[in-house]
């Protein structure tokens, strides 16, 4: 076989591939999920475009099947409906299977019906990108030999697994199995590392599912979202416009009461509220637990810290029946416990209460810090103190 057009040493064959799986899992992150399947920001057509073109070429997906399905993950996150949830699947499952996932989902008529709306639907998408699907990494197949030479079937073949991997693997599969969570979110989902180029700010999975439509996934200072920054590019260019973003969590230590403003605050900021009790919390139950001749750690069971360090970060509707009874052994052992797990399925119940007035709920959420207040737990009361300074 011929060399390729381009004559390129072996490092620079390297940089190239990263190259073009790094636009990849741009278009992935900025335009399939920031701004189809969330709204999160607008993209000038000519950018959106290209952006469709490219995963086309790169993954053969259809716009309306890869947001329909991840609609879907979120609507049923963790439960037996979600398309790619490692709880339900396993972690090797998800992480070496993914794709095959989601080309299962994406036979499912009710699913793209039911979550695939506003997504495009022109002539081309009509006739080209959903009739032709496989057509276009047969192009990239024959653009890659015909620059590379036989050296480009191996950047292809790369090429064809990074979003299959990356994606539907690494972001779906350790993404909601292992890592640190910035919110009490009520999945799994983690952040798999502070910050990441391959994976394009994805890996701030947590991050994202506590603020589904906010266009940047970064939280905390020292975390970077290279999806955010190409974002900021195209919207100085006039090419992207933000529509959402997480709001800022914000304090007022001089507030003493609860009043609407903390009702709007800890509803908005909820998942923060959350963490923010376990962290209150962790202490004293460590403390508690450790006081309790609860043995569950036999057989490869989990701990009682374990578990109810969890129930601290979800709810217990995740325990299977022999965490449950060893759940309700300790609670009925422990009236610390109890006071803890109690207050805080109550706080999480606020929100989930949608048929409930404003004033109703204000009224439930100034009965809160009264019980924790009058409960005579320290930590309890420091968080009552807190969760009135929201604001």
């Amino acid at each position: 076989m011929q060399p390729g057009l381009l004559s390129l040493p072996w490092w620079g064959c390297v940089i190239v591939t990263l190259s073009l799986t790094h636009i990849t899992i741009v278009s992935v992150t900025v335009f399939l999920h920031r701004h189809q399947a969330h709204r999160a920001l607008d993209l000038h057509p000519i950018v959106s475009h290209f952006f469709r073109f490219w995963l086309w070429l790169t993954t053969g997906m259809t716009t309306k099947n890869w947001v329909a399905i991840h609609r879907k993950h979120h609507a049923k996150c963790e439960t037996v409906d979600d398309p790619h949830s490692p709880q339900i699947y396993g972690i090797r499952t998800v992480l070496f299977q993914g794709a095959e996932l989601y080309r299962k989902e994406g036979k499912n008529a009710e699913t793209l019906e039911k979550y695939g709306h506003y997504t495009p639907d022109d002539w081309l998408e009509r006739h080209i990108y959903k009739t032709h699907e496989k057509a276009g990494i047969g192009i990239m197949l024959i653009i890659d030999v015909v620059l590379f030479g036989p050296i480009g079937l191996t950047m292809w073949a790369v090429q064809m697994l990074w979003i299959p991997f990356l994606a539907a693997g690494v972001i779906n599969g350790i993404g909601h199995y292992l890592g640190y969570r910035n919110f009490a979110s009520n999945d799994a989902s983690a952040n798999v590392i502070p910050w990441g180029i391959l994976i394009g700010g994805e890996e701030l999975h947590n991050n994202h599912h506590a603020y589904t439509t906010s266009a940047r996934l970064s939280n905390k200072w020292w975390e970077f979202d290279i999806g955010w920054m190409y974002i900021r590019i195209l919207e100085m260019l006039g090419l992207a416009k933000v529509r959402k973003l997480a709001p800022k969590v914000r304090f007022d230590s001089q507030k003493t009461g609860c009043d609407e403003e903390t009702l709007r605050a800890i509803l908005m900021h909820r998942y923060d509220v959350l963490t923010k009790f376990a962290q209150y919390t962790k202490k004293i139950t460590i403390t508690e637990v450790s006081k309790l001749r609860i043995d569950t750690t036999a057989d490869g069971k989990p701990s009682l810290l374990i578990i109810f360090t969890r129930l601290l970060q979800r709810d217990a509707v995740e325990l299977s029946d022999e965490e449950r009874v060893t759940l309700n052994q300790a609670l009925t052992s422990s009236e610390l416990l109890n006071t803890i797990y109690s207050m805080r399925q109550e706080l999480a119940a606020l929100w989930s209460r949608s048929t409930l007035s404003k004033e109703q709920l204000l009224k439930q959420l100034q009965d809160w810090c009264q019980h924790a207040e009058d409960s005579g737990v320290l930590s309890l009361q420091a968080f009552s103190r807190k969760l009135r300074s929201y604001v």
